[in-house]
């Protein structure tokens, strides 16, 4: 389509609501970050939870055969001037990564909140949820963008359309992909030793997005409800 290069950089720079967890499509932390094995302690260890979920959801990934990269790479970013936040996102040679900002780490009360965290993150990238976010948006913003220019609209309408449709494609299987991460990194956590239904009690503690329409999140009640469901069916 003659103006869908613009929606293109739109779509770039979709991301997740603060103290929200998801995959984006984003750069890498241009600030101070650090690996798993260099992360420092405190009441929650980044460093010991990333190292025993790090090959579990690797082995899963592998089982999965759903994507071709397993390799993750955990990391912390260490900036205070951010938003609570944890998100997946690639690296420039299509790695996995898995970022936890420090405001949010901050938050976390025990090791399992962490763990179940980072499974959820890893869940997204093996259930290829953000290439499959990037398909739905550019399809939204493909059909309105076509409505508006058959209806002789101007360049610049054309362009406000199609970021419309990507905002609305991208958030069109947006709860099913939380609730399908929720649950996969549910096995992820719990087989890397932790407890995920005292990790999903972090959502008892956050904003509750509600049932919203087109919104980029399921109601908080119902994530827990799905965690403790696969919770009791891994014994």
């Amino acid at each position: 389509m003659k103006y869908l290069g613009a929606f293109l950089v739109a779509t770039a720079v979709l991301s997740g609501c603060a103290v929200q967890t998801g995959p984006v499509q984003q750069p890498l932390p241009a600030g101070p970050v650090v690996q798993a094995s260099r992360a420092p302690s405190g009441p929650v260890s980044f460093a010991a939870v990333a190292r025993r979920v790090e090959p579990v959801a690797e082995q899963v990934c592998r089982k999965q055969r759903t994507v071709r990269n397993c390799d993750f790479l955990i990391v912390l970013d260490r900036r205070t001037n951010v938003p609570p936040n944890a998100f997946q996102t690639l690296d420039n040679s299509g790695r996995p990564v898995l970022i936890v900002t420090a405001p949010l780490l901050r938050q976390m009360r025990n090791n399992d909140e962490l763990a179940f965290v980072l499974g959820h993150e890893a869940a997204h990238h093996i259930e290829s949820h953000l290439p499959k976010t990037q398909q739905s948006a550019i399809l939204g913003a493909v059909l309105i963008g076509t409505v508006a220019e058959l209806g002789g609209a101007g360049p610049a309408t054309i362009e406000a359309a199609q970021n419309i449709g990507a905002s609305v494609g991208s958030r069109t299987f947006s709860k099913q992909f939380e609730l399908e991460a929720d649950a996969l990194g549910t096995v992820i956590a719990w087989e890397a030793g932790y407890d995920p239904v005292r990790g999903a009690d972090f959502f008892a503690r956050i904003p509750d997005p509600g049932n919203q329409f087109l919104g980029s999140h399921p109601p908080n009640a119902e994530r827990q409800q799905v965690v403790r469901s696969v919770a009791r069916r891994l014994g």
